[in-house]
């Protein structure tokens, strides 16, 4: 697992999929944060594109550990976590992520311990919805 991105094709269409995942990140002990819709915020600049939104996650007991103390602070902008539900022009519906893992990796310590469980939950909400490749 050495790529920075991953990109996943679901089993379930567009709107399944999103509500599938904060199904199961909420059975998981994960809060949706928000749910962007970049597609309505294209159509409201003129552009049109498919469906793309993009799920914030957070899990309080990973966020505390990394913005209960000063030093760990600066990598709040890694916060929340991020996965992307879209179309392509195939009809098909894809999650993908930044592996959140390889990055925490270069850092160490706390920040690796947290942003790799953090990836590892994600990993496993991803297991659910992905088809069977």
């Amino acid at each position: 697992m050495d790529a920075m991105f991953f990109e996943n094709r679901s089993r379930y269409g567009f709107e399944e999929t999103q509500q599938r995942l904060a199904d199961v990140a909420l059975e998981n002990g994960w809060k949706v944060i928000q749910t962007l819709d970049l597609q309505e915020t294209m159509r409201k600049n003129g552009k049109v594109v498919l469906p793309v939104k993009v799920v914030e996650l957070c899990k309080p007991d990973y966020a505390y550990q990394l913005l209960s103390e000063d030093a760990l602070r600066i990598y709040a902008n890694m916060m929340p976590c991020r996965i992307a539900v879209y179309q392509k022009t195939d009809g098909e519906t894809y999650l993908s992520r930044m592996n959140a893992a390889m990055f925490a990796a270069e850092i160490g310590g706390v920040m690796q311990d947290v942003m790799g469980a953090a990836f590892t939950d994600a990993e496993g909400f991803i297991k659910q919805l992905a088809a069977k490749e």
